[in-house]
C-alpha cells in the first residue's frame, strides 16, 4: 500500500483562505443582528423561518464533520457498502423526525427546546436529563467538528494539528456568538450551496485523476471478500445497523435538530426535511466513495489515523484550485454543524437551566441573552480541549447515539400516552443508561445467563426501533404490530450470536431497555396527563407578562 506525497499549502496561503471564510462568515452575520435583541429570535428566530432556508440549515447542521470523515471511513473500512450505510440510513433519519416533529410543534407552538416540552410534561426531573444529555451531546459534536479542522489544516499545510483546531474554533465561535441561532441558518444557506456545487465537481475530479473504472476495478483483487460485497454481514452488523440506529437516537435527542424544528414555520415542516434528507443522503453517499476509492488504490492512512483519509485523497489527487475549494467545502460543512450546537446549547442554558428553573418564572431577557453568549464560549473552550486529543470520529458517533438512545421511546411515549409519569421518564433512561454501560464496556461477561439476558432486552430494542419508525409514518396499529413482528424476529436471530457485536448490542439494549421500563412504572400508575396544559405552560419568552414587566422597567430607568 502507497502513502502518497502531500501537497501543502504555505501558512499564509492557509491562513488567507480561513480568513476569508471565516470573515465573510461573520459579514453575513451582520445583516441579521437586530439592535433590540429578541430572546426567541436569538434561540428558534421566533418559529416564522420559510422554506428555503429551512431545508438548507437542515441538510448543512445534519452534513458536519462526521459526514465527511465519518462517511469515507466506512467507505474505507468497509468497502462497496460502507457509503451506503452511511448516507442512506442518515438520510432515512432526517425523514423519520418530521412526523413526530409535527406532534411536537401541536403540543406546543411556542417550544425552543424538546426538553422545555419534557419540563411542561413531567416537571424538571425529565426536563435536566434531556438537556443534561444535550449539553454533553452537543460537547462532544462540537470536539469532532474542531477535530475534522485540525486534521485538515495539519495535513494541507505547515500549522499544527492544534492550529487548526484553534482557528476553527474561534473562528465560529466569532460569528455565532454576534446573533445565535439567527446567524446559524443564515451562513448554513450559503454553506450548503456551497458544499454541493464543489462536492458535484471533486468527487468526479478525483474518480478520473485516480485512473477511473480501470484502476479502480483493479483494486478489487486486494480487497477482502467482505468489502467486495454490496450486501456484507460484516458491514451490516458492524457499521449499518449500529449507525442506524444510532442516529435515530441523534435525529429524536440532538437539540440542533429540534432547534431547527421549533424555528422553521409549521406548515413547511414536511417538505423541509424531505428536501433536506434528498440533500443530505445525495451529498454523504458521494464523499464515502472517496474512502471507497482510497481502499481500492491501496491509500494507507497518513501515520494510521483513518481521519486523514479524506483531506489525503485530496492531495494526491487535485489540483490545488480544487484543494483550495475542497478546503473550504469541509471547513464549511464543521463550521456549519459547529456554530448549531452553539445555538443549540446556548439555548438549553438560557431555556432549561435558566428560563425554566433558575428564574423561578421571572426571567430577565438581558441576563438570559448574556447566560447564551457566555454559554458558547464555555464551550467553545470545552470543544478545543477535547479536540486535542484528536480522538476516532466514527467511533464517538456511535457512542454517543447510543446513550442518547436510552431517551428515545421515553421521549416519543411522553407526547402520545397519557400514563407516562415523571418516575417511568426517569428510571427509563437511567435503567438504560446502566445496561448499556454494562454491554458497552463488557462490565459483565457476555456468555451464558447474562449474554441470553442481554439479547432478548436488546430484541426488544430492536422490535421499539422498528416500532417507532412505522408509528411515526402509520399510526398506531401498524407501529404495535411491525414492532411484535420486529422482536420475535430479533429474538429468534439475535439468540447467541449478537453477543460477539457488542456496539450494536448495546445500543439496542439501551432502547429495550428503557422502553420495558418506561411501560412497566407507567402501568403502575392510574393517572392520565391532560396534553393541553403543554401548550398552556411552554410560552413564548417575548410574550411572557414578566418579560413584558422587565422591559417596562428598564425603559423606565433608562428614560429616569
Amino acid at each position: 500500500m502507497s502513502d502518497p506525497v502531500f501537497f501543502q499549502f504555505s501558512t499564509v496561503t492557509v491562513i488567507i483562505l480561513l480568513a476569508l471564510f471565516y470573515g465573510g462568515t461573520f459579514w453575513m452575520s451582520t445583516f441579521v443582528n437586530e439592535k433590540e435583541e429578541s430572546v426567541d429570535g436569538f434561540m428558534v428566530s421566533s418559529g416564522e423561518v420559510g422554506f428555503g432556508i429551512s431545508a438548507a440549515s437542515m441538510t448543512a447542521t445534519w452534513i458536519w464533520a462526521a459526514s465527511f470523515y465519518g462517511a469515507a471511513i466506512s467507505g474505507y473500512n468497509y468497502g462497496l457498502s460502507g457509503p451506503m450505510h452511511y448516507g442512506f440510513w442518515g438520510a432515512l433519519m432526517i425523514l423519520f423526525i418530521y412526523p413526530f416533529g409535527l406532534r411536537f410543534r401541536k403540543l406546543a407552538p411556542n417550544a425552543h427546546t424538546l426538553a422545555e416540552i419534557m419540563h411542561a410534561r413531567h416537571g424538571s426531573g425529565s426536563q435536566l436529563i434531556l438537556a443534561i444529555s444535550n449539553l454533553f451531546g452537543s460537547v462532544i459534536s462540537l470536539m469532532v467538528n474542531f477535530t475534522a479542522a485540525g486534521a485538515l489544516v495539519s495535513v494541507l499545510s505547515p500549522l499544527s494539528f492544534q492550529a487548526g483546531v484553534l482557528i476553527a474554533g474561534i473562528g465560529v465561535l466569532s460569528y455565532t456568538l454576534w446573533s445565535g441561532f439567527r446567524a446559524s441558518i443564515l451562513t448554513d444557506f450559503a454553506q450548503v450551496v456551497a458544499m454541493m456545487s464543489i462536492a458535484v465537481v471533486i468527487i468526479p475530479w478525483v474518480y478520473f485523476s485516480a485512473g477511473g473504472s480501470e484502476a479502480l476495478s483493479a483494486g478489487f483483487t486486494i480487497i477482502t471478500e467482505q468489502q467486495a460485497d454490496f450486501f456484507s454481514t460484516t458491514a451490516i452488523l458492524e457499521q449499518g445497523a449500529p449507525f442506524f440506529v444510532a442516529v435515530l437516537a441523534y435525529a429524536i435527542g440532538n437539540q440542533t435538530i429540534a432547534q431547527r424544528l421549533f424555528a422553521v414555520r409549521e406548515d413547511l415542516i414536511k417538505p423541509t426535511f424531505i428536501t433536506a434528507t434528498l440533500g443530505y443522503g445525495s451529498i454523504v453517499i458521494g464523499l464515502g466513495m472517496l474512502g471507497l476509492m482510497a481502499l481500492l488504490l491501496g491509500v494507507a492512512p497518513h501515520e494510521g489515523d483513518l481521519n486523514n483519509i479524506i483531506p489525503q485523497m485530496a492531495s494526491a489527487y487535485l489540483p490545488p484550485v480544487m484543494i483550495a475549494l475542497f478546503f473550504i467545502l469541509v471547513i464549511g460543512s464543521l463550521s456549519s454543524t459547529a456554530d448549531s450546537d452553539l445555538s443549540a446549547l446556548s439555548a438549553i442554558m438560557m431555556t432549561d437551566i435558566y428560563g425554566r428553573n433558575l428564574a423561578k418564572g421571572n426571567p430577565n431577557p438581558r441576563k438570559m441573552l448574556l447566560l447564551g453568549r457566555l454559554t458558547m464560549i464555555v464551550a467553545t473552550v470545552a470543544g478545543l480541549i477535547l479536540a486535542s486529543f484528536s480522538l476516532d470520529i466514527l467511533v464517538m458517533l456511535v457512542f454517543v447515539g447510543a446513550l442518547w438512545g436510552a431517551i428515545v421511546f421515553p421521549v416519543i411515549a411522553s407526547c402520545y400516552w397519557n400514563r407516562v409519569t415523571n418516575a417511568a421518564f426517569i428510571w427509563a433512561v437511567i435503567g438504560g443508561l446502566v445496561l448499556f454501560t454494562i454491554v458497552r464496556f463488557e462490565i459483565l461477561p457476555l456468555t451464558g445467563i447474562a449474554g441470553g439476558f442481554f439479547e432478548f432486552v436488546a430484541a426488544a430494542g430492536g422490535g421499539v426501533v422498528l416500532a417507532l419508525m412505522a408509528f411515526g409514518f402509520f399510526g398506531r396499529i401498524v407501529g404495535l404490530l411491525v414492532g411484535a413482528i420486529g422482536f420475535l424476529a430479533c429474538a429468534y436471530y439475535f439468540n447467541g450470536f449478537l453477543r460477539d457485536y457488542t456496539v450494536l448490542l448495546g445500543s439496542l439494549t439501551a432502547y429495550g431497555a428503557s422502553t420495558i421500563i418506561c411501560v412497566a412504572v407507567s402501568l403502575m400508575s392510574k393517572d392520565e396527563f391532560d396534553f393541553d396544559l403543554i401548550n398552556e405552560r411552554v410560552t413564548s419568552f417575548d410574550d411572557d407578562a414578566a418579560m413584558g414587566a422587565v422591559r417596562a422597567e428598564d425603559e423606565r430607568l433608562k428614560n429616569a
